[in-house]
């Protein structure tokens, strides 16, 4: 494939000022509606794109939220017209922009030297296994690695089910538990000869993720792959964004899905308008999902009880919708939608994982529950 890069840079230049955002959002844009959606079908159906993430990468759209702030904004942009086309591919820029994400936040700056640049600019691929952890810490799941301090790092062994965006060369961000300390959270690198990636069972939707059961044994994990010495506190700092960024998923599907059944309107419009739910009404949700989370990714560090309910309640309707919105798309589109060449199907096998990917509605609605009112 040509390269159409804003900017190419190399693993250890960063440089969030010469980013130019919109310009970066506009050739996102522009990948997406051409090779992404050349290539969606065969993503669906388990190709795993590392070309195409090498371009969004090149586009820079790992890295913007860089900036000042850290705002969430742009990322969230940017990942929202990846997953207008392909919900897998933006799943998968979401995995790659919560490994930046994680490193923003490190206060390990041996880490942040030695793999921020790297993340942010694609030249290391990779992804995040806080799905277990997630769960755990809302006593859904134990902590499934399991960590001992030794000179100069930790022994970490353990298996996990499913992590995504993963190959023979990229990374991911974990938590294990260390006995008689916090848990901690580090790097781990899948060339690692005590790595082992496991294929899955075929899911419903998104085989070309890159997903991985991983198996970890007695792994020697360098204090400079330390994330986090404390886990917990770090997950608090950063979880309203880890959360945030999957808004794009949700609304890139939910554009899309707006767009197919306004695409039947001219041949099916005269039956259609009997079908309780419109294309301009969809769209309305959508623009209030978009200005929620748009509000909400201006101040990812907001530490307040009543900043963090509406992050998780705006995360809770923006997969319910997702998954509504699909189905509309589908009875919209009848029978030229239920084909297996037509996008529709696709798009509401997809529209389940937003909302059943960590964390999912059942868990959203735990974690409303045990809020105070």
């Amino acid at each position: 494939m040509p390269s159409t890069a804003v900017s190419a840079l190399s693993p250890h230049e960063l440089s969030a000022s010469d980013l130019d955002s919109a310009a970066a959002l506009a050739e996102i844009g522009k990948i997406a509606v051409t090779d992404l959606s050349a290539w969606a079908r065969a993503i669906d159906e388990g190709t795993y794109p590392a070309t195409l993430l090498h371009r969004f990468a090149d586009a820079g759209a790992f890295r913007l939220h860089l900036g000042e702030g850290h705002r969430l904004g742009s990322a969230i942009e940017g990942m929202s017209r990846i997953s207008e086309v392909c919900t897998s591919t933006g799943f998968m820029a979401w995995c790659q922009n919560t490994l930046v994400w994680y490193l923003i936040n490190s206060e390990n700056a041996a880490a942040k030297a030695k793999y921020l640049a790297a993340a942010a600019t694609g030249h290391v691929l990779g992804g995040t296994a806080l799905s277990n952890p997630m769960k755990s810490f809302f006593g859904i799941e134990t902590l499934k690695l399991k960590g001992t301090r030794v000179d100069g790092g930790y022994k970490v062994k353990g298996i996990l089910p499913w992590v995504s965006n993963l190959g023979p060369d990229h990374f991911f961000g974990a938590i294990f538990a260390v006995d008689g300390a916090e848990p901690v959270m580090a790097l781990i690198d899948c060339a690692d000869p005590a790595v082992t990636l496991k294929p899955c069972e075929p899911f419903l939707s998104m085989d070309g993720t890159g997903t991985y059961g991983v198996q970890v044994r007695d792994l020697f994990v360098p204090d400079d792959m330390v994330l986090a010495h404390e886990a917990m506190a770090f997950v608090k700092k950063m979880r309203a964004g880890f959360i945030l960024l999957q808004a794009g998923m949700a609304i890139g599907l939910m554009r899309d899905a707006v767009a197919m059944m306004r695409e039947v309107e001219g041949p099916l419009g005269h039956v259609n308008r009997f079908l309780e739910t419109q294309p301009d009404a969809l769209a309305e949700t959508l623009a209030g999902i978009e200005a929620e989370v748009n509000a909400l990714a201006e101040t990812p560090y907001d530490t307040s009880p009543e900043y963090w309910r509406r992050v998780v309640a705006a995360r809770l309707l923006a997969g319910e919708k997702s998954v509504e919105a699909a189905h509309n798309a589908m009875l919209h589109c009848g029978a030229r939608g239920y084909v297996r060449a037509h996008r529709c199907q696709r798009r509401l096998r997809e529209a389940y994982f937003v909302a059943i990917v960590t964390p999912a509605t059942k868990q959203l609605r735990l974690m409303l529950d045990q809020m105070p009112a």
